[in-house]
Order: C-alpha cells, then sequence, then structure tokens
C-alpha cells in the first residue's frame, strides 16, 4: 500500500509538473501574440496553436482570454519589481540616493529585458485596454510606482536631486524611457550589460547635480 502511495505520488508530481510547464507554454505564447498583433485581435485558437495544445485545452489553465491577460500584466510588474528590489536590498545601508537610483535602473532594465515576453507585452497593449481589463492590475503598478517615489523623495531630502526637479514627472520620464528599451534593445548589436550601464550613466548624470 506504500509503494502504491509513493508511485501514486510521483505521478501526481509528473502530472502537476507538465501541467505547470504547458501553463506557461500558453502563457509566453500569449504574451507574443498580444504584443505583436494587440489583444482584441489575438484569438484562444490563436494562442493554442502558438503553445501547441488543442484549443481546449487552455480552458483548462484559464477561463478566459482576459484571464490570460490580467496574470501577463501581473508578471510584467512582479518580475521588474522583484529584480529592483533584490538589488537594492544588497547595498550597504548608508549607500547614497545616487547609488539607490542607479542600481534601482540597473533593476528595472534588467528585469525588463530578462522578462521581455512579459514585460513588453504588458507595455504594448496596456493602454489599449479597456478600465475594466486594467483595473486588476493598477494596485500592483501604484504600488512599483511607490517605491520610485520613496527612492526620489529620499535623495530629494538629501540634497542630491537637480534642483528644480519636479519628482513625479521625473519618475515618469525616467520610467517611460526605461520601458521602451524592450522595443530597440538588439542582443547582437551590445549586450544586456552595455545597455544598462549607459542606460544608468545618461539617465542619473540627467537627474542628479553631481556624483555622490
Amino acid at each position: 500500500m506504500a509503494n502504491g502511495t509513493r508511485k501514486k505520488s510521483a505521478a501526481a508530481r509528473s502530472r502537476d509538473s507538465a501541467a505547470e510547464l504547458t501553463r506557461e507554454q500558453v502563457l509566453k505564447a500569449a504574451a507574443s501574440l498580444f504584443k505583436r498583433q494587440g489583444y482584441a485581435a489575438t484569438t484562444l485558437r490563436q494562442i493554442a496553436d502558438d503553445a501547441g495544445i488543442q484549443a481546449g485545452s487552455v480552458y483548462y489553465h484559464f477561463e478566459s482570454k482576459d484571464r490570460i491577460l490580467s496574470e501577463i500584466l501581473d508578471l510584467g510588474i512582479d518580475l521588474v519589481h522583484q529584480t529592483v528590489v533584490d538589488r537594492l536590498a544588497a547595498l550597504p545601508k548608508d549607500a547614497s540616493g545616487r547609488q539607490r537610483f542607479a542600481t534601482a535602473l540597473e533593476g528595472h532594465l534588467t528585469g525588463l529585458l530578462q522578462h521581455g515576453e512579459y514585460t513588453s507585452a504588458s507595455i504594448r497593449v496596456y493602454g489599449q485596454l479597456p478600465v475594466e481589463l486594467r483595473r486588476s492590475n493598477q494596485a500592483r503598478r501604484r504600488k512599483y510606482s511607490a517605491l520610485w517615489d520613496r527612492l526620489l523623495a529620499e535623495a530629494h531630502a538629501r540634497g542630491e536631486i537637480r534642483s528644480g526637479a519636479d519628482l513625479d514627472q521625473t519618475r515618469l520620464i525616467v520610467l517611460g524611457a526605461i520601458h521602451w528599451t524592450v522595443e530597440w534593445f538588439d542582443a547582437s548589436r551590445g549586450g544586456l550589460d552595455e545597455v544598462v550601464q549607459q542606460m544608468v550613466c545618461i539617465l542619473s548624470d540627467g537627474v542628479f547635480a553631481s556624483n555622490r
């Protein structure tokens, strides 16, 4: 009986692993299609075909196309947010505002480009969606924006930010510039590290009064 239970558990684990792999294939296929042709023009059949599964099998993992989109939008934010948080956590406690800002830029760009299938789809389709489809993702976006607001406010309080800089507009300009990297980045023309360092240098030196 014990042997049978162990075999059943192993079989169950195998099925769970296969289901998770298929689920990921669906998400990646959908993200690629949303990026290329938009949300409205993408059908569940197209998603299933690109994922290499039967159309009806999509419903085993997701109840609707809206649900697929919602998860992609969430992943697009969460993967970047976590990368930034991890990079900031590794800094010494006495790191300057400029160092924290540059580290957050590096984390954002790295997360953005390493998970491009989700982040680029999220960026491309978000503005095209009706309010009801955007609503479930807005709390995540506000939470991530708040992280940048804190970084800039702390640096401003220490006198590190360029005089006259509007912090809200600074955040919007910086994140807007970073987001579109997914549209032009080409690994054949330069590695990820090179692009990250160039962007950090340009944006940091454009925001901060001096190197601190």
